[in-house]
């Protein structure tokens, strides 16, 4: 609690200094409680961020600050801007129990339609340099990134590491990127790219090809990929059996699975998603977890509830014995106090079981 203390002291000290007109900030907090403890000190956690923005001459400095229930968590300082044709930006992280953990460090300039850039990172004992510049003839974008250390021998040096060169142009009826890399043992490899062929009479359907020739080797690889478009409200998550596709093999496309739907609009500034996934090949969206299926309404915009802003959904599993396969149950409520306060609550449950979480927390802007 010590932390939570000192953040309650920190934000109240802050919101004395806003009339400088030059500060701006943000402070959040979230307390979760865990009724299934045994106690409540163990079943009470929390977390809370103070974020402190300065301004002047068109710079901005920046503090970030993390507490939870072991305490003061995380600390680190940005400064960024602009002086003359040079732009600059910094990070600076800290452990609070009393060491320097990392430095970021990027400036670039802008000269006749070309940019050089510079990016110093400094982390885990390791330093690394890399050295670009980038611009565009009309119809061809290139790209030159030099690179030294990171190489993670955790030894603070700079030796020479890669270099890499890209382009961008189109060719046919298509746009190619390449990209040539050489190292400490020399040429590495160049590689042509073309992203979404598209296929005759099938608009859904794509190809994407990259073409890699290193020193003894050539690869071809052929990539297909799906995309139903925009228009519609659903979305058709599907895969293919491919086999080959790497020369010399010829790339053959076998079995067609839909693994998938998803369902979403909006009707009158209320949001409904619905998603449902079966396949066991394939990538699972993101957002189930470990549920096959999920329904969610939330709130899109003020036009809906005013200051007030909701989210709850819906969780099925195929295990489950409950009533239609619920396994878990999710929801989280937001008032508006005016432009500066936001207050939250929220709780997940699973079915049959009871509550798993309680949380309550609120935002505020300066």
């Amino acid at each position: 609690m010590r932390g939570f203390v000192i953040g309650v002291a920190v934000a109240v000290l802050l919101g004395g200094l806003v009339g400088a007109q030059q500060l701006s900030g943000e402070w959040e907090l979230e307390l979760t409680v865990d009724p299934s403890q045994a106690s409540f000190a163990a079943a009470l956690d929390f977390t809370t961020d103070i974020t402190v923005n300065y301004e002047v001459g068109g710079w901005t400095f920046s503090s970030m600050t993390k507490f939870d229930d072991a305490g003061w968590s995380d600390q680190s300082f940005t400064a960024g801007g602009v002086l003359g044709t040079v732009t600059f930006s910094s990070t600076a992280d800290f452990d609070p129990s009393g060491s320097f953990d990392g430095l970021d460090v990027t400036t670039g300039i802008a000269l006749g339609g070309v940019t050089f850039d510079l990016d110093f990172d400094w982390f885990d004992l390791d330093t690394e340099l890399t050295v670009g510049g980038r611009g565009s003839t009309g119809l061809v974008d290139i790209d030159v990134d030099v690179t030294f250390g990171g190489d993670d021998n955790d030894v603070c040096d700079l030796n020479w590491a890669e270099l890499q060169l890209e382009a961008s142009y189109p060719f046919c009826c298509g746009e190619v990127s390449s990209t040539i890399e050489f190292d400490c043992d020399g040429f590495d490899y160049i590689s042509f790219e073309a992203q979404k062929i598209t296929i005759p009479n099938l608009p859904w359907f794509t190809i994407s090809a990259e073409l890699t020739f290193q020193v003894q080797t050539k690869t071809l690889v052929l990539s297909p990929s799906f995309d139903f478009g925009a228009d519609v409200c659903f979305e058709v998550y599907a895969t293919q059996d491919v086999t080959g596709g790497t020369a010399p093999d010829v790339l053959t496309l076998g079995t067609f699975y839909v693994t998938g739907l998803k369902l979403e609009c909006t009707i009158a500034d209320i949001k409904f998603t619905g998603i449902s996934y079966w396949g066991t090949v394939g990538t699972k969206p993101a957002g189930l977890g470990d549920y096959w299926e999920m329904y969610r309404i939330e709130s899109e915009s003020d036009g809906c509830c005013g200051p007030f802003g909701f989210d709850i959904a819906v969780f099925f599993h195929e295990a489950s014995t409950n009533l239609g396969d619920v396994e878990w149950i999710s929801a989280s409520l937001s008032y508006d106090f005016g432009e500066h306060v936001t207050v939250s609550a929220g709780t997940e449950m699973e079915a049959g079981v009871g509550v798993d979480e309680w949380s309550v927390g609120f935002e505020i802007t300066f």
